[in-house]
């Protein structure tokens, strides 16, 4: 039988209605789903990130089938496999003979060089298709950037509250924001209130073809980062789907007040952790999205919640990606504030006095999953503050989490984190002491660490490494507006509390340990 069209699909692109299969007859066309080691390996991902991504491959194959696909399926272990795309790709040429190639762009720019270059090497033609999944495409990001001076996220936010016209009313010239506010980020910043107990979230025990994957990840990749013991992820775009049920009917309406405290021991609070899902393809991002919108209008969800979580997706997730294509190859060697210290040790391990780093840590290994929070104030904080490299920064949490793919690990990491973009994302770097963790969590409470003290033996290490900081960097921040008060702050002080702080900060980095854990990037 004539085969037309040759339609890899990648890892990610796990969305049944996805562009590259519309409008083409089953009969004569093979779809391409790949396991290759270079994509396992390129940075020694997660245990549970290699899991989940290869058991929702196999899930999606299979289901491909049932729905009357010819899928052409390799395997990690099957003979002969090449360990790259390119590679797979050919031999799939050579053994299915196609008249043409059709693919969805993917999402980071190392693959779409290879795919820019299958065309020459295969003597096909190769048709990229954007990948409609997103909102905005590609191309509408840039116009949306250009000759812009500065590139908020709350302004493409409100273009994008207008396109998909999710929490908007009125009619014609009179359409505004529901409520009357396009943001309500003010009332989202409740710290953890003891007497609350989240609601469970849905687990899914592995069947047969996850478990096998768990076997071959534990078997194979005995040496990288995490724990398997707790792998319960949606592996299926129905098991994803009842999470999302889930998240809406139990988990939303209280999402929005407390989503950026952090309490020890409890991984989940009201998040979604729906990201695994949304960027491996299993949810459409702008049907969730309107599920949220209908239970605010259902009067199941306060307002907002909702657009606290309407704008992580529409608004952050579409814009963190526009960055990405905006600002890449160069973001990926960016280092603004010539940050040089290497990544301590115990980002692997989490054997550190600082209860905080331990708990935000040990929540990564089991679950591979960090709230946004915990990612940004402090684990990224630390690492801006301590000045660690950015590559070395960026590599970790590119291998950590389950939802992390370059696309949106980079810029969150490397310009938002880190500040290393200098400033073409955030005005201003996320920088803070102890007290900021002390308010927004309890993990204060209980540490050798004493937030009170602010420098000397048994301070809290934020406390000093903020003001160590600020030192250091002066002459790029002082003309900051938004640092002003920081630095009046700063030259109000006694200059042996200065020195005080500064020493206090030195000591505690010459504590540090390099990492020497084997993880990083081979």
């Amino acid at each position: 039988m004539t085969v037309k069209t040759l339609v890899p699909i990648l890892g990610d692109q796990l969305t049944r209605t996805i562009a590259s299969l519309r409008g083409l007859h089953k009969a004569d066309t093979i779809v391409l789903m790949m396991e290759v080691w270079d994509e396992t390996k390129y940075v020694k991902h997660h245990k549970q990130k290699i899991a989940l991504i290869l058991a929702a491959m196999r899930h999606f194959a299979a289901a491909l089938e049932r729905d009357g696909w010819r899928v052409d399926y390799v395997k990690l272990t099957d003979e002969g496999n090449s360990g790259s795309f390119t590679g797979e790709v050919e031999r799939a040429v050579e053994r299915h003979r196609p008249t043409a190639i059709r693919v969805v762009e993917p999402g980071e720019l190392r693959v779409l060089e290879m795919m820019r270059g299958w065309s020459d090497a295969f003597g096909l033609p190769v048709h990229i298709l954007p990948d409609d999944r997103f909102i905005c495409t590609i191309d509408a990001f840039r116009e949306w950037a250009q000759d812009r001076r500065e590139l908020v996220m709350e302004t493409f936010y409100r273009t994008m509250r207008r396109q998909t016209g999710l929490l908007m009313q009125g009619d014609g010239p009179d359409v505004g924001p529901e409520g009357g506010q396009w943001n309500y980020d003010e009332q989202n910043r409740a710290p953890p209130d003891r007497h609350l107990i989240p609601p469970e979230v849905p687990r899914f025990a592995p069947d047969a073809i996850t478990g096998e994957v768990i076997d071959l990840v534990n078997e194979r990749f005995a040496d990288h980062f995490g724990d398997l013991a707790a792998f319960d992820w949606p592996v299926t775009a129905r098991q994803a789907d009842e999470a999302l049920d889930a998240f809406i009917n139990q988990r939303l309406p209280r999402f929005g007040k407390y989503q950026d405290a952090m309490v020890c021991g409890e991984d989940d609070l009201f998040h979604s952790l729906l990201s695994t899902s949304i960027n491996l393809g299993l949810l459409d991002p702008l049907d969730c999205c309107r599920r949220a919108e209908a239970a605010y209008h259902a009067g199941e969800a306060p307002l907002n919640a909702v657009e606290g979580f309407i704008r992580q997706i529409i608004g952050w997730r579409e814009y963190i990606r526009g960055m990405y294509w905006l600002e890449m190859p160069q973001l990926r060697q960016a280092n603004a504030l010539d940050a040089r210290r290497p990544l301590p040790d115990f980002y692997w391990t989490g054997e550190t006095d600082m209860r905080c780093m331990a708990d935000c840590v040990r929540s990564t290994r089991d679950n591979a999953h960090a709230h946004h929070i915990q990612r940004l104030m402090v684990l990224g904080n630390f690492a801006l503050i301590a000045g660690i490299e950015p590559q070395q920064v960026e590599d970790w949490f590119l291998v950590v989490y389950a939802d992390a793919y370059e696309w949106v690990e980079l810029p969150n990491v490397a310009a938002m984190a880190l500040w290393a973009d200098k400033g073409r994302l955030a005005s201003k770097p996320y920088a803070a002491s102890g007290n900021y963790i002390n308010t927004m969590s309890d993990y204060c409470g209980q540490c050798r660490y004493k937030v009170s003290k602010k420098f000397g033996p048994g301070a809290c290490p934020f406390n000093p490494l903020y003001w160590h900081f600020m030192h250091r960097h002066r002459s790029l921040f002082q003309r900051n507006r938004r640092l002003a008060r920081v630095y009046a702050n700063w030259d109000r002080m006694d200059p042996d509390k200065q020195k005080a702080y500064l020493d206090s900060a030195e000591s505690f980095l010459r504590t540090l340990t390099p990492a020497r854990s084997g993880w990083e990037r081979d």
